[in-house]
């Protein structure tokens, strides 16, 4: 076929790289898991009425067709999911009477989104979805439970002696506090109050005076009450208590109201909670001004910077929705947040190299010594196999001096050489030692098992960060 076009949004990794992601999906599970949270997969398609019921995303969503199709709609009826909430909906509806509640699930899965390609915004990208979800009610600690799985996911995907990604920023707050602090200015319940939590949320892109001027034209509000909103908007705080908490400079404020009462205790609940987990790399601020756009949040809201990489906005976000669902008789809230992991990983691949130190799992290449002894060399990879170590036989019983620098291009650390009179031999080409081995007892150090990640500019060492970076 001719050289094919790139499709701009859509990118594509070489295998160093897709073995960074790899690992991180690795990570998630394992941490998802390891609290309890079981893994479904959806299908990728949804009804084009479900689709279009979270918001304004009508010219987000990909349609599908037949070739010949010869509907009146000129399409089937059916789209692309561009997130992993709507379908997690319909399959809690589906399958109620079949799941236990509170149900905590954990979805890792490709979803399409036709909006502008830009730096960390595609139209196919990978997601990692938890969430709980319960059958009527659910109490507030499963918002600090939700908070404390990805916290600990973040910290280990941080953690250098693991992935090494660069540090995290979950920024919490919640819309109790916000809609009660509103109430208690005087602003109107309902279509004012949401026009001026929709203006706040612009505050990470647009300056404070042009917010306030959008409050007073667009939200029909006054200036004392716009300056009050902006004051509320501006305190961060990764302590509860103290000065220089959040309760204390939300309490100086001097508006009251139960709901802004309700709204706080929940925030400063859910940071005390979670103080345990943070760290240098791993941060948790109440951020009075995070509000998220989408109206179905009804609580604890998060979203998440990446350290070094704010201009990609939020690559973490979610929150608290009493009506995930309803099939008119039973309402199902929950809370969950969302991990872009293409989002994050994308660019630091193209920016900063990051890759696995070889293009293949395999830690050791058995060699050949001719053709008529590739069943001793396969018998001797299938021995290391059954004892967890990867490896792979040399495709061609080439000089072993060629068989070695095949090992070196794809990152092997270590050839075996079969011997047919005894035991073999292995040799760590980094070093050069050589020693004798059984295949039966030998294993290579630990961190050999599977590829390392690492980050250079260099090329070499990555492959070509261009073949990410013009999928973009």
């Amino acid at each position: 076929m001719a050289r094919p076009t790139p499709l701009s949004g859509f990118p594509e990794l070489l295998p160093e790289q897709r073995l960074v992601e790899q690992q991180v999906i690795d990570v998630l599970r394992t941490t998802f898991e390891l609290h309890g949270f079981v893994g479904i997969e959806t299908r990728a398609v949804e009804p084009i009425d479900q689709l279009l019921r979270k918001g304004d995303t009508s010219k987000e969503v990909y349609l599908l067709r037949r070739l010949h199709e010869e509907s009146a709609e000129g399409h089937s009826g059916i789209g692309l999911h561009f997130d992993l909430t709507v379908p997690f909906a319909r399959y809690v509806l589906e399958n109620a009477g079949k799941l236990e509640f509170p149900f905590r699930r954990y979805q890792v899965q490709k979803v399409w989104r036709g909006e502008r390609p830009q730096d960390g915004r595609y139209r196919e990208f990978t997601q990692a979805d938890i969430d709980v979800v319960g059958r009527d009610e659910l109490p507030f600690h499963h918002d600090v439970e939700v908070t404390r799985v990805m916290v600990d996911a973040l910290r280990r995907l941080s953690d250098p002696a693991t992935l090494g990604l660069p540090g995290f920023r979950l920024q919490v707050n919640n819309r109790k506090l916000i809609q009660g602090f509103y109430a208690g200015l005087g602003v109107a319940e309902g279509h004012q109050t949401d026009e001026v939590m929709r203006l706040v949320d612009k505050l990470d892109k647009l300056p404070a005076e042009k917010v306030h001027a959008l409050l007073l034209t667009e939200a029909a509000i006054d200036a004392s009450t716009a300056d009050r909103v902006l004051a509320l908007a501006t305190i961060r705080a990764e302590d509860a208590v103290g000065e220089q908490g959040f309760v204390r400079r939300v309490r100086d404020l001097g508006v009251e109201h139960p709901l802004l009462d309700e709204g706080l205790d929940e925030l400063a609940t859910l940071v005390r909670s979670v103080a345990d987990l943070t760290s240098e790399q791993v941060r948790v601020v109440a951020d009075l001004a995070i509000a998220r756009g989408l109206d179905y949040y009804t609580g604890t809201v998060f979203e998440t910077r990446l350290d070094g990489y704010e201009s990609l906005g939020s690559i973490c976000s979610g929150g608290r929705y009493d009506s995930l669902a309803s099939d008119g008789r039973t309402t199902y809230p929950g809370v969950g947040i969302s991990l872009g992991v293409s989002r994050v990983l994308v660019p630091l691949i193209a920016r900063t190299g990051l890759a696995a130190d070889r293009k293949v799992p395999s830690a050791v290449l058995v060699a050949l010594t001719d053709e008529e002894s590739r069943p001793a060399s396969e018998a001797v990879a299938g021995a290391l196999r059954a004892r967890g170590i990867p490896c792979e036989v040399a495709p061609t019983a080439a000089k072993f001096g060629k068989q070695i620098r095949y090992a070196e291009r794809r990152g092997i650390p270590h050839v075996w050489f079969p011997q047919a009179d005894g035991p073999g031999q292995v040799k760590d080409i980094r070093t050069g030692e050589q020693v004798e081995a059984d295949p039966a007892t030998w294993a290579p150090p630990t961190e050999d098992l599977r590829p390392q990640v690492v980050s250079t500019s260099s090329t070499d060492a990555v492959g070509s960060t261009n073949h990410v970076k013009e999928k973009q």
